[in-house]
């Protein structure tokens, strides 16, 4: 909200050395957010003319100008900027004659766009300053024609200061009004507040409007399908002026304040409704008289309603949509923007003032559902006072007698809301109980008495608070102790830091999140955040992040949002995956070709069907749902697993002297999970596995062993070569996903240790035979298995296939390292156990040892 300081002084004391800063730092005390100050960008000398010729000249370009001597100080002084008092003005306008007075801009000057003036020849003339337009000194849009004073009602000295004349000389302070308090969008409001903070004596700009009630006019409101219980219009004050002139130029004081407060001037009737709703609070609306059709109705848009707005465009209704018609059809949308077949123009003599109490709620879903923010709903749906709609029509109906010279008529409608205010009950004790003061019940009281509440004894502990009706925002005790603390001060205010409560730091789970994300990001992955929306071809390529073998091909069920941020991708993700290859396909663009990224997130599993409610069932914004619905609600609500994820691209080694480099591959994605895992204390089982996003050679599928068998909880390997190519990622592309959550379920509550022996191990080497098509992981587990204990390591270095080994066969050759805790090992026991662990090969694949 930007509040001009003239205006502002108009309704409040302002002392005489006031300064903006100041304004600003009382109204900070109250509780408004300091924004900027607003002043128009104009300095130097800029002083009234009168033009005493002007000669046409055509020029060879097709243009004529005027060769203007102008008088810009009275005869036989200096002007204002030192110079001689007649002037030599080369000017392009001719919306002016002999003798009418200008505003001139002297060398010196400096207008908006840092535009300086000084002498320039031009035309073949030296011209000693400017004439200016609106345009020139951001006072409208009108570049065509220059400022006549005169048919803006002014007749001014000669050499006068223009800026003051046309209040280019105000100053606005800007503040940030929080949502609730409505009642600040306004001059009246602020003023008030201006007078909480100083004491100074305010007056309510309301208070000097005489309404006279209209009446005849024919308003209905009928609202079939009321919102929260409450009908959409609450109150509908309508006044008729007749005989105005809508061409007459809006007084410059009003569109210099107009224009501090943010809004351009358009046309008189147009500025004088806007003038009226900053001064008032309530927005109003002016109506072609002449071009409405019967009296007005106020009810719910019907099935397939279309309304051409102000802004040229045509609109479709929604049913909940409040519309303002007339016998022709709708003619507005209420409280937002009105309809294109009833405005005003420079033909209009008669108009139809309209001063409405819309709902809250209606008005803001009206706004939102059309992408129609405006001014008058910026206020209809904070809250707009009840009561002052009377005032605001009559003052719009006084300024357009006094400034477009219109006539009152008695044609009208006089349809107050009600205002049925609700006592609220406050004990005393609590307002130094939640704010941790020492008010007394004097100070309680009068802060609220201040701001305009009625303030009555229940008994000698409560009072009961009745708020006035421009405070639609006080309804609870909590909101009178948050008044009391604004108006007594913040300072009172006392700064004592809170003592922590006892407990017991994170969980398990958080410890063991962040152990895995440092450890991660430690071994030289990039940890980056993506936006859990993905689209159906993401869906289709990646699937779920952890699928089973054998089910790549299973059909995929995703999450649709109904409310997209974006359209094309209106799916909840179900894997970490497609957030990382788009990670990675941006860095790639910019020449980062070799990227370890990780992700640790959420993934949505829909459980069952999602809830679906009626139009009818939707849970009101203001109400809470009942018991039944947020159980509903609650159980709809998809399983959201935590997972981590890594993407590996470009070289694991770089090429350099003396070394070829090395490409990532499954083995580093590999790596990269294990690490993870084994940060939250888990051990991976890996064997050969499928998933539809990876190469089905190069996949290894993660596990975990249970007391009932073995779990899934990841992948590993290497990307598909086409999908890599679709996403234009170079090479080779290695990844992993891993169920965080489910691996710290399933992880030792107390981390595995080992004792470090004493005793010398002793090595041996094991190759066994087996089927080409026996995942060699499969074989090392077993290995170990069967050779108990005293096998301290196990690893596998060689799969060899060719000559000496039958085309369905191949030879692994395993290195093993044993180790006892308490004794030297003798070779035989070694042997022994490798032995135990062969046997256990052969009877779980027919293994044989390699001769």
């Amino acid at each position: 909200m930007r509040i001009p300081l003239s205006w502002l002084g108009e309704f409040v004391e302002l002392p005489e050395d006031i300064t903006p800063e100041q304004v600003h730092a009382d109204l900070v005390r109250v509780g408004f957010e300091e924004e900027s100050i607003r002043k128009f960008d104009i300095s130097g000398p800029v002083v009234v003319g009168e033009v005493l010729s002007a000669e046409p000249e055509p020029q060879s370009n097709g243009k004529t100008i005027n060769w203007c001597q102008v008088r810009v100080a009275p005869g036989g002084q200096s002007a204002a900027d030192g110079g001689a008092d007649v002037r030599g003005i080369v000017c392009g306008a001719h919306n002016f004659t002999v003798g009418d007075k200008v505003v001139v801009t002297l060398p010196g000057a400096v207008l908006p766009g840092d535009f300086k003036i000084a002498a320039r020849k031009t035309y073949g003339h030296v011209s000693d300053g400017m004439i200016a337009s609106a345009r020139e000194l951001s006072l409208g849009e009108d570049h065509d024609g220059i400022i006549v004073l005169s048919r803006l009602g002014l007749d001014p000295e000669v050499g006068s200061d223009a800026l003051e004349l046309l209040g280019l000389d105000q100053t606005a302070v800007e503040i940030n009004v929080t949502p609730d308090r409505g009642y600040a969008f306004s001059i009246r409001g602020i003023a008030r507040e201006y007078g909480h903070s100083t004491g100074r004596v305010f007056t309510d700009p309301a208070s000097l409007v005489h309404p006279v009630d209209g009446a005849g006019f024919d308003v209905k409101i009928e609202d079939a399908r009321p919102i929260r219980g409450r009908v959409g219009a609450l109150g509908f004050v309508t006044r008729v002026v007749r005989g105005i002139d809508a061409t007459r130029p809006t007084p410059a004081w009003m569109v210099a304040r107009l224009q501090l407060a943010g809004i351009r001037s358009l046309s008189l009737p147009v500025d004088i409704s806007n003038y009226v709703m900053l001064e008032l609070g309530n927005p109003i609306h002016v109506y072609d008289f002449d071009k409405l059709a019967g009296g007005i109705t106020v009810r719910r848009a019907m099935p397939g309603e279309k309304l051409v707005t102000l802004d040229g465009q045509e609109r479709e209704m929604h049913e909940e949509d409040l519309l303002i018609t007339d016998e022709s059809g709708a003619i507005g949308i209420a409280g937002v923007m009105g309809g294109e077949s009833t405005k005003s123009g420079d033909s209009t003599t008669d108009v139809l003032i309209e001063a409405a109490t819309f709902d809250q709620v209606s008005i803001a879903r009206s706004a939102r559902r059309h992408k129609l923010p405006s001014e008058a709903s910026r206020r209809f749906e904070r809250g707009v006072d009840p009561l002052v709609s009377q005032a605001a029509a009559q003052r719009m109906v006084d300024l357009l007698i006094e400034l477009a010279g219109g006539t009152a008529d008695s044609l009208g409608s006089t349809l107050v809301a009600p205002w049925q205010p609700e006592a609220v009950s406050l004990p005393i004790a609590r307002v130094n109980g939640l704010m941790g003061t020492d008010y007394s019940d004097a100070e309680v009281r009068g802060a609220l008495e201040m701001i305009g509440c009625q303030v009555s004894a229940v008994d000698q502990e409560t009072i009961s608070v009745t708020a006035p009706s421009w405070r639609s925002d006080l309804g609870r005790p909590a909101d009178l102790v948050e008044e009391v603390a604004r108006i007594a001060g913040y300072d009172r205010i006392p700064s004592v830091l809170p003592v922590a409560p006892a407990g017991r730091g994170l969980t398990r789970s958080q410890r063991l999140r962040r152990r895995v994300a440092n450890i991660v990001t430690s071994a030289g992955f990039d940890e980056v955040l993506s936006y859990p929306f993905v689209n159906r071809s993401q869906l289709n390529d990646f699937g779920a992040g952890a699928e089973a073998a054998g089910e790549s091909e299973a059909p995929i069920h995703a999450i649709k949002l109904a409310n997209a941020l974006d359209g094309e991708s209106p799916f909840l993700r179900r894997s970490l995956l497609p957030g990382l290859v788009t990670s990675a396909q941006r860095n790639v663009s910019r020449g980062l070709t070799t990227l370890s990224l990780v992700e640790f997130g959420s993934v949505f599993e829909a459980a069952g069907d999602p809830l679906a409610l009626g139009t009818d069932e939707v849970p009101p914004l203001a109400e809470k749902p009942s018991d039944e619905v947020l159980a509903a609600l609650n159980a709809s609500l998809p399983a959201q697993p935590y997972r981590a994820a890594g993407l590996l691209v470009g070289s694991a080694i770089a090429k350099q002297a003396g070394e070829a480099g090395r490409a990532y591959d499954w083995a580093d994605a590999l790596d990269a999970a294990r690490t993870a895992a084994g940060a939250a204390s888990a051990e991976l089982i890996v064997r050969q596995g499928s998933h539809r996003a990876f190469h089905p050679g190069r996949t290894a599928e993660l596990l975990i062993a249970t007391e009932s068998g073995h779990e899934v909880v990841g992948v590993a390997g290497e990307l598909l070569p086409e999908l890599t190519a679709n996403y234009h990622l170079p090479g080779r592309v290695a990844a992993f996903e891993l169920d965080l959550e489910r691996i710290i379920e399933l992880a030792p509550r107390e981390p595995r240790t080992a004792n470090l022996s004493g005793y010398p191990a002793a090595t041996q080497d094991l190759t066994l035979v087996v089927d080409a098509d026996v995942p060699a992981g499969d074989v090392l587990n077993t290995v170990v298995k069967g050779a108990g204990e005293l096998l301290e390591h196990a690893s596998i270095v060689d799969d060899y296939r060719g000559q000496g080994i039958e085309d369905d066969k191949k030879a692994l050759t395993f290195a093993l390292r044993f180790r006892s805790s308490d004794r030297t090992l003798k070779a035989e026991e070694a042997s022994e156990a490798k032995l135990a662990g062969v046997a256990a090969a052969e009877q779980a694949f027919g293994a044989k040892l390699r001769d």
